[in-house]
Protein backbone atom coordinates (compact mmCIF):
# COMPACT_ATOMS: atom_id res chain seq x y z
CA UNK A 1 0.00 0.00 0.00
CA UNK A 2 1.35 3.09 -1.32
CA UNK A 3 0.91 6.94 0.75
CA UNK A 4 -1.87 8.78 -0.59
CA UNK A 5 -0.47 12.22 -0.22
CA UNK A 6 2.24 14.56 -1.56
CA UNK A 7 3.93 14.28 1.75
CA UNK A 8 7.31 16.47 0.46
CA UNK A 9 4.89 19.21 -1.10
CA UNK A 10 2.91 19.11 2.43
CA UNK A 11 5.88 19.23 4.67
CA UNK A 12 7.26 22.57 2.82
CA UNK A 13 4.34 24.04 4.52
CA UNK A 14 6.01 23.38 7.78
CA UNK A 15 8.89 25.44 9.02
CA UNK A 16 9.86 22.88 11.77
CA UNK A 17 10.61 19.67 9.46
CA UNK A 18 13.82 21.89 7.96
CA UNK A 19 15.25 21.36 11.50
CA UNK A 20 17.54 18.82 12.21
CA UNK A 21 17.81 16.71 15.53
CA UNK A 22 20.89 15.53 16.49
CA UNK A 23 22.46 15.90 13.52
CA UNK A 24 19.32 13.82 12.00
CA UNK A 25 16.60 14.77 10.18
CA UNK A 26 12.95 15.44 12.33
CA UNK A 27 10.95 12.61 12.21
CA UNK A 28 7.82 13.72 14.26
CA UNK A 29 5.86 10.86 15.27
CA UNK A 30 4.00 12.68 18.40
CA UNK A 31 1.15 14.67 16.76
CA UNK A 32 -1.36 12.61 19.00
CA UNK A 33 -0.07 14.97 21.85
CA UNK A 34 0.45 18.06 19.29
CA UNK A 35 0.41 18.68 15.92
CA UNK A 36 3.30 20.92 14.28
CA UNK A 37 1.66 24.49 12.39
CA UNK A 38 2.20 25.22 9.02
CA UNK A 39 2.73 28.79 7.77
CA UNK A 40 -0.81 29.38 7.16
CA UNK A 41 -1.49 29.11 10.86
CA UNK A 42 1.37 30.95 11.93
CA UNK A 43 0.51 33.90 9.15
CA UNK A 44 -2.79 34.19 10.04
CA UNK A 45 -2.00 34.72 13.93
CA UNK A 46 0.69 37.46 13.00
CA UNK A 47 -1.35 39.20 10.31
CA UNK A 48 -4.25 39.63 13.38
CA UNK A 49 -1.47 40.87 15.70
CA UNK A 50 0.16 43.09 13.18
CA UNK A 51 -3.40 44.29 11.58
CA UNK A 52 -6.51 43.82 13.36
CA UNK A 53 -5.12 43.64 17.39
CA UNK A 54 -7.83 45.06 19.92
CA UNK A 55 -10.64 43.39 21.99
CA UNK A 56 -13.44 42.08 20.19
CA UNK A 57 -16.67 42.46 20.81
CA UNK A 58 -15.60 45.82 22.78
CA UNK A 59 -15.32 49.19 21.51
CA UNK A 60 -16.92 51.09 18.18
CA UNK A 61 -13.68 51.79 16.66
CA UNK A 62 -12.12 50.38 13.86
CA UNK A 63 -9.70 48.18 14.81
CA UNK A 64 -12.28 46.39 17.29
CA UNK A 65 -14.89 45.73 14.89
CA UNK A 66 -12.16 43.90 12.69
CA UNK A 67 -10.84 41.95 15.92
CA UNK A 68 -14.55 41.15 16.12
CA UNK A 69 -15.36 40.30 12.63
CA UNK A 70 -11.98 37.89 12.63
CA UNK A 71 -12.86 36.08 15.62
CA UNK A 72 -16.74 36.20 14.75
CA UNK A 73 -15.43 34.48 11.21
CA UNK A 74 -13.30 31.83 12.89
CA UNK A 75 -16.23 30.30 14.74
CA UNK A 76 -18.47 30.54 11.42
CA UNK A 77 -16.03 28.41 10.17
CA UNK A 78 -15.30 26.04 13.25
CA UNK A 79 -19.06 25.66 12.63
CA UNK A 80 -18.74 24.59 9.30
CA UNK A 81 -16.23 22.19 9.70
CA UNK A 82 -18.77 20.22 12.66
CA UNK A 83 -21.26 21.47 10.14
CA UNK A 84 -23.33 23.28 13.19
CA UNK A 85 -24.62 26.24 13.52
CA UNK A 86 -22.47 29.27 14.12
CA UNK A 87 -23.59 29.88 17.66
CA UNK A 88 -23.25 26.46 19.05
CA UNK A 89 -19.43 27.02 18.50
CA UNK A 90 -18.29 28.12 22.35
CA UNK A 91 -13.94 29.01 22.19
CA UNK A 92 -12.54 27.89 25.06
CA UNK A 93 -8.96 27.29 26.25
CA UNK A 94 -8.43 23.94 25.87
CA UNK A 95 -10.80 20.59 25.27
CA UNK A 96 -10.03 19.84 29.16
CA UNK A 97 -11.55 23.46 30.22
CA UNK A 98 -14.21 22.71 27.51
CA UNK A 99 -15.03 19.51 29.45
CA UNK A 100 -14.73 21.63 32.76
CA UNK A 101 -17.69 23.50 31.35
CA UNK A 102 -20.08 21.23 31.06
CA UNK A 103 -19.16 19.06 34.08
CA UNK A 104 -19.18 22.21 36.16
CA UNK A 105 -22.13 23.55 34.56
CA UNK A 106 -24.24 20.50 35.20
CA UNK A 107 -23.19 20.29 39.03
CA UNK A 108 -24.45 23.93 39.52
CA UNK A 109 -27.65 23.95 37.70
CA UNK A 110 -30.51 24.92 40.29
CA UNK A 111 -32.79 22.18 42.18
CA UNK A 112 -35.12 20.75 39.61
CA UNK A 113 -33.48 22.03 36.51
CA UNK A 114 -32.59 19.43 33.89
CA UNK A 115 -29.37 19.48 34.26
CA UNK A 116 -29.20 18.75 37.90
CA UNK A 117 -26.98 15.83 39.12
CA UNK A 118 -27.80 14.33 42.43
CA UNK A 119 -26.88 11.61 44.37
CA UNK A 120 -29.92 9.21 42.45
CA UNK A 121 -28.37 9.53 39.41
CA UNK A 122 -25.54 7.92 37.20
CA UNK A 123 -22.45 9.29 34.99
CA UNK A 124 -21.00 6.94 32.38
CA UNK A 125 -17.54 6.85 31.16
CA UNK A 126 -15.24 4.15 29.60
CA UNK A 127 -11.96 2.40 30.65
CA UNK A 128 -10.17 4.11 27.62
CA UNK A 129 -10.50 7.94 28.78
CA UNK A 130 -7.91 10.94 29.03
CA UNK A 131 -7.55 12.01 32.25
CA UNK A 132 -9.23 14.97 30.57
CA UNK A 133 -12.17 13.11 30.15
CA UNK A 134 -12.52 11.01 33.29
CA UNK A 135 -11.15 13.17 36.53
CA UNK A 136 -13.97 16.30 35.89
CA UNK A 137 -16.46 13.40 35.83
CA UNK A 138 -15.29 11.89 39.06
CA UNK A 139 -15.06 15.54 40.49
CA UNK A 140 -18.92 15.92 39.84
CA UNK A 141 -19.51 12.68 40.85
CA UNK A 142 -17.91 13.36 44.46
CA UNK A 143 -19.85 17.00 44.36
CA UNK A 144 -22.96 15.25 43.95
CA UNK A 145 -23.39 12.07 44.99
CA UNK A 146 -23.80 10.89 41.71
CA UNK A 147 -22.81 7.13 40.95
CA UNK A 148 -19.59 6.82 38.18
CA UNK A 149 -19.74 3.77 36.00
CA UNK A 150 -17.72 2.83 33.18
CA UNK A 151 -17.58 0.60 30.02
CA UNK A 152 -14.41 -1.75 30.41
CA UNK A 153 -12.43 -2.83 27.33
CA UNK A 154 -11.67 -5.86 25.83
CA UNK A 155 -8.49 -7.95 25.22
CA UNK A 156 -8.31 -6.49 21.51
CA UNK A 157 -8.80 -2.86 22.80
CA UNK A 158 -12.33 -2.08 22.01
CA UNK A 159 -15.01 -0.95 24.36
CA UNK A 160 -17.06 -3.78 25.82
CA UNK A 161 -20.59 -2.97 24.81
CA UNK A 162 -21.88 -6.42 25.94
CA UNK A 163 -23.49 -4.84 29.55
CA UNK A 164 -24.63 -2.20 27.76
CA UNK A 165 -28.25 -2.70 29.04
CA UNK A 166 -26.76 -2.67 32.92
CA UNK A 167 -24.30 0.69 32.02
CA UNK A 168 -27.16 3.20 30.46
CA UNK A 169 -30.43 2.90 31.93
CA UNK A 170 -33.05 5.51 33.56
CA UNK A 171 -30.70 6.80 36.29
CA UNK A 172 -27.94 7.73 33.83
CA UNK A 173 -27.74 11.53 33.21
CA UNK A 174 -24.41 12.13 31.33
CA UNK A 175 -22.89 9.78 28.86
CA UNK A 176 -19.28 11.14 28.54
CA UNK A 177 -16.37 9.29 25.69
CA UNK A 178 -13.66 9.33 23.71
CA UNK A 179 -14.27 9.07 19.59
CA UNK A 180 -10.75 7.49 19.18
CA UNK A 181 -8.40 6.78 21.76
CA UNK A 182 -5.31 8.55 22.24
CA UNK A 183 -3.36 5.29 23.11
CA UNK A 184 -4.89 2.48 21.22
CA UNK A 185 -5.31 4.82 18.17
CA UNK A 186 -9.34 2.52 18.40
CA UNK A 187 -11.95 4.22 16.75
CA UNK A 188 -15.12 4.03 18.28
CA UNK A 189 -18.73 3.37 17.13
CA UNK A 190 -21.31 5.51 18.66
CA UNK A 191 -24.66 4.44 16.91
CA UNK A 192 -25.70 2.65 19.73
CA UNK A 193 -25.03 4.20 22.36
CA UNK A 194 -26.30 7.40 21.28
CA UNK A 195 -29.93 5.42 20.48
CA UNK A 196 -29.51 4.38 23.88
CA UNK A 197 -28.72 7.90 24.98
CA UNK A 198 -31.70 9.22 23.86
CA UNK A 199 -34.22 6.61 24.71
CA UNK A 200 -33.47 7.04 28.61
CA UNK A 201 -33.35 11.54 28.45
CA UNK A 202 -29.32 11.16 28.58
CA UNK A 203 -26.84 13.67 27.59
CA UNK A 204 -24.31 12.64 25.45
CA UNK A 205 -20.71 14.48 25.20
CA UNK A 206 -17.92 13.51 22.66
CA UNK A 207 -14.22 14.08 23.22
CA UNK A 208 -13.36 14.39 19.43
CA UNK A 209 -9.70 15.38 21.00
CA UNK A 210 -7.96 12.69 18.40
CA UNK A 211 -10.67 12.16 15.92
CA UNK A 212 -11.47 15.94 14.64
CA UNK A 213 -7.89 16.24 13.04
CA UNK A 214 -8.25 13.26 11.49
CA UNK A 215 -11.54 12.51 10.73
CA UNK A 216 -14.62 14.35 9.16
CA UNK A 217 -17.19 14.92 11.77
CA UNK A 218 -20.84 15.63 11.56
CA UNK A 219 -22.43 17.02 14.84
CA UNK A 220 -25.74 16.38 13.21
CA UNK A 221 -24.86 12.72 12.15
CA UNK A 222 -23.21 11.80 15.47
CA UNK A 223 -26.23 12.05 17.83
CA UNK A 224 -24.54 13.58 20.32
CA UNK A 225 -25.40 16.58 22.71
CA UNK A 226 -22.00 18.46 23.34
CA UNK A 227 -18.19 17.49 21.21
CA UNK A 228 -15.25 19.18 22.19
CA UNK A 229 -11.67 19.27 20.32
CA UNK A 230 -8.42 20.95 20.85
CA UNK A 231 -6.82 23.24 18.81
CA UNK A 232 -2.95 22.44 19.01
CA UNK A 233 -3.76 19.32 17.97
CA UNK A 234 -5.79 20.09 14.75
CA UNK A 235 -2.85 22.23 13.43
CA UNK A 236 -3.91 25.17 15.20
CA UNK A 237 -1.88 27.07 18.26
CA UNK A 238 -2.11 26.47 21.86
CA UNK A 239 -4.20 27.70 24.27
CA UNK A 240 -7.78 27.06 22.14
CA UNK A 241 -10.31 24.53 22.22
CA UNK A 242 -14.14 24.07 20.94
CA UNK A 243 -17.14 23.10 22.43
CA UNK A 244 -19.83 22.58 20.59
CA UNK A 245 -23.52 21.95 21.84
CA UNK A 246 -26.99 22.02 21.26
CA UNK A 247 -28.28 25.59 21.57
CA UNK A 248 -31.22 25.06 23.42
CA UNK A 249 -29.04 23.29 25.78
CA UNK A 250 -26.26 25.97 25.97
CA UNK A 251 -28.85 28.57 26.47
CA UNK A 252 -30.33 26.70 29.62
CA UNK A 253 -27.05 25.75 31.13
CA UNK A 254 -25.66 27.91 34.08
CA UNK A 255 -22.06 29.79 32.83
CA UNK A 256 -19.13 28.04 34.11
CA UNK A 257 -16.77 31.16 34.71
CA UNK A 258 -18.19 34.92 35.22
CA UNK A 259 -17.17 38.06 34.38
CA UNK A 260 -17.30 40.78 31.29
CA UNK A 261 -18.55 40.23 28.14
CA UNK A 262 -21.00 37.83 28.94
CA UNK A 263 -23.23 39.96 30.69
CA UNK A 264 -27.09 41.01 30.14
CA UNK A 265 -27.61 43.02 32.88
CA UNK A 266 -25.58 44.03 36.05
CA UNK A 267 -26.88 45.43 39.40
CA UNK A 268 -25.37 45.26 42.71
CA UNK A 269 -27.33 42.39 43.58
CA UNK A 270 -27.42 40.15 40.59
CA UNK A 271 -26.62 39.44 37.44
CA UNK A 272 -28.31 37.69 34.04
CA UNK A 273 -26.49 36.88 31.13
CA UNK A 274 -26.44 36.68 27.44
CA UNK A 275 -27.31 33.75 25.42
CA UNK A 276 -24.66 30.88 24.21
CA UNK A 277 -21.91 31.03 23.20
CA UNK A 278 -21.08 34.44 24.84
CA UNK A 279 -22.37 33.26 28.09
CA UNK A 280 -19.57 30.58 28.04
CA UNK A 281 -16.99 32.92 27.21
CA UNK A 282 -16.17 35.88 29.65
CA UNK A 283 -13.46 38.40 29.68
CA UNK A 284 -11.25 39.23 26.35
CA UNK A 285 -11.25 36.60 23.88
CA UNK A 286 -8.21 34.21 22.70
CA UNK A 287 -8.72 36.16 19.54
CA UNK A 288 -5.49 35.56 17.66
CA UNK A 289 -5.75 31.94 18.73
CA UNK A 290 -9.13 31.58 17.00
CA UNK A 291 -8.46 33.06 13.72
CA UNK A 292 -5.29 30.39 13.75
CA UNK A 293 -7.32 27.82 14.82
CA UNK A 294 -9.41 28.86 11.54
CA UNK A 295 -6.64 28.97 9.61
CA UNK A 296 -5.56 25.27 10.68
CA UNK A 297 -9.03 23.88 10.10
CA UNK A 298 -9.33 25.36 6.54
CA UNK A 299 -6.45 23.66 5.29
CA UNK A 300 -7.36 20.35 6.85
CA UNK A 301 -10.54 21.22 5.11
CA UNK A 302 -8.77 22.08 1.56
CA UNK A 303 -6.75 18.96 1.69
CA UNK A 304 -10.07 16.58 2.78
CA UNK A 305 -9.86 14.94 5.88
CA UNK A 306 -11.03 11.86 4.14
CA UNK A 307 -7.95 11.78 2.45
CA UNK A 308 -5.99 12.30 4.94
CA UNK A 309 -7.17 9.60 7.40
CA UNK A 310 -7.31 7.25 4.08
CA UNK A 311 -3.27 8.40 3.98
CA UNK A 312 -2.99 7.93 7.78
CA UNK A 313 -4.52 4.65 7.53
CA UNK A 314 -2.14 3.29 5.22
CA UNK A 315 0.85 4.51 7.00
CA UNK A 316 -1.01 2.57 10.01
CA UNK A 317 -1.49 -0.68 7.99
CA UNK A 318 2.43 -0.78 7.26
CA UNK A 319 3.55 0.35 10.39
CA UNK A 320 1.61 -2.42 12.06
CA UNK A 321 3.10 -5.03 9.59
CA UNK A 322 6.69 -4.07 10.15
CA UNK A 323 6.29 -3.36 13.81
CA UNK A 324 5.13 -6.82 14.50
CA UNK A 325 8.14 -8.23 13.00
CA UNK A 326 10.15 -7.03 15.81
CA UNK A 327 11.13 -10.09 18.04
CA UNK A 328 9.26 -9.12 21.63
CA UNK A 329 7.85 -6.45 20.65
CA UNK A 330 3.86 -6.35 21.58
CA UNK A 331 1.21 -3.83 20.18
CA UNK A 332 -1.31 -3.08 22.97
CA UNK A 333 -4.50 -2.10 20.95
CA UNK A 334 -6.20 -3.30 17.80
CA UNK A 335 -3.97 -5.09 15.36
CA UNK A 336 -6.42 -5.03 12.57
CA UNK A 337 -7.09 -1.79 10.58
CA UNK A 338 -11.05 -1.65 10.90
CA UNK A 339 -12.07 1.41 13.51
CA UNK A 340 -8.51 2.30 13.84
CA UNK A 341 -6.69 5.43 13.93
CA UNK A 342 -3.14 6.81 13.27
CA UNK A 343 -1.50 5.66 16.83
CA UNK A 344 0.00 2.97 18.06
CA UNK A 345 1.57 1.87 21.54
CA UNK A 346 3.68 -0.63 22.07
CA UNK A 347 6.18 -2.43 24.32
CA UNK A 348 9.72 -4.13 24.09
CA UNK A 349 10.65 -6.64 26.54
CA UNK A 350 13.46 -5.62 28.66
CA UNK A 351 13.31 -1.89 27.25
CA UNK A 352 11.94 0.76 29.18
CA UNK A 353 9.49 2.94 27.19
CA UNK A 354 11.43 6.20 28.52
CA UNK A 355 14.76 4.49 27.68
CA UNK A 356 13.63 3.53 24.37
CA UNK A 357 12.15 7.24 23.31
CA UNK A 358 15.59 8.76 24.58
CA UNK A 359 16.97 6.23 22.16
CA UNK A 360 15.24 7.13 19.04
CA UNK A 361 15.59 10.61 19.75
CA UNK A 362 19.17 10.43 19.31
CA UNK A 363 17.89 8.92 15.71
CA UNK A 364 15.92 11.98 15.23
CA UNK A 365 12.39 10.43 16.03
CA UNK A 366 10.12 12.26 18.32
CA UNK A 367 7.78 9.57 19.88
CA UNK A 368 5.67 9.35 23.51
CA UNK A 369 6.27 7.54 26.15
CA UNK A 370 4.77 7.34 29.42
CA UNK A 371 0.96 6.37 30.55
CA UNK A 372 -0.59 9.31 28.44
CA UNK A 373 -2.81 10.67 30.96
CA UNK A 374 -4.72 7.20 30.71
CA UNK A 375 -3.23 4.95 34.20
CA UNK A 376 -6.86 3.26 33.76
CA UNK A 377 -6.38 2.03 30.77
CA UNK A 378 -2.67 1.50 31.44
CA UNK A 379 -3.75 -0.85 34.61
CA UNK A 380 -6.20 -2.70 32.07
CA UNK A 381 -3.43 -3.72 29.93
CA UNK A 382 -1.03 -4.44 33.21
CA UNK A 383 1.49 -1.95 31.38
CA UNK A 384 3.16 0.75 33.61
CA UNK A 385 3.99 2.56 30.38
CA UNK A 386 4.20 1.97 26.23
CA UNK A 387 6.19 3.74 23.45
CA UNK A 388 3.33 5.34 21.54
CA UNK A 389 3.70 6.42 17.61
CA UNK A 390 1.03 8.39 15.95
CA UNK A 391 0.87 9.53 12.53
CA UNK A 392 -0.27 12.88 10.52
CA UNK A 393 -0.86 14.05 6.91
CA UNK A 394 3.16 15.34 7.13
CA UNK A 395 4.51 12.06 7.76
CA UNK A 396 5.31 9.29 4.99
CA UNK A 397 6.58 5.89 4.35
CA UNK A 398 9.94 7.08 4.96
CA UNK A 399 9.07 8.31 8.32
CA UNK A 400 7.66 4.50 9.17
CA UNK A 401 10.97 3.23 8.05
CA UNK A 402 12.92 5.34 10.04
CA UNK A 403 10.29 3.73 13.27
CA UNK A 404 11.31 0.40 12.63
CA UNK A 405 15.38 1.20 11.81
CA UNK A 406 15.13 2.48 14.44
CA UNK A 407 13.51 0.71 17.26
CA UNK A 408 15.32 -2.18 16.12
CA UNK A 409 18.91 0.02 16.63
CA UNK A 410 17.70 0.70 20.08
CA UNK A 411 16.82 -2.94 21.06
CA UNK A 412 20.14 -4.37 19.68
CA UNK A 413 21.85 -1.35 21.77
CA UNK A 414 20.39 -2.21 25.25
CA UNK A 415 20.48 -6.19 24.15
CA UNK A 416 24.08 -5.42 23.49
CA UNK A 417 24.77 -4.04 27.28
CA UNK A 418 23.00 -7.05 29.07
Amino acid sequence: MSQLLDVSTIKRDFPIFERTINGQKLVYLDSAATSQKPLAVLDAERAFYVNHNAAAHRGAHKLAEEATEAFEGARAFTAKFLNSPKDEIIFTKSATEAINLVAYSLGNADAGSQFQISQDDEILVSEMEHHANLVPWQELAKRSGAKLKWFKVTDQGRLDLSDIDSKIGKRTRIIALTQQSNVLGTINDFSEISKRARSVGSLFLIDACQSAPHLKLDVTELGCDFLTFSGHKALGPTGIGVLWGRKELLDSMPPFLTGGSMIEMVTMESSTYLPAPRRFEPGVPNMAQAVGLAAGLRYLTEIGLEKIQDHELALTKVALEELKKIPELKIVGPEELTNRGGVISFELEGIHPHDLGQALDQYGIAVRTGHHCAWPLMRRFNSVATTRASFYLYNDLEDIDELVSGVKKAQKFFKGNK
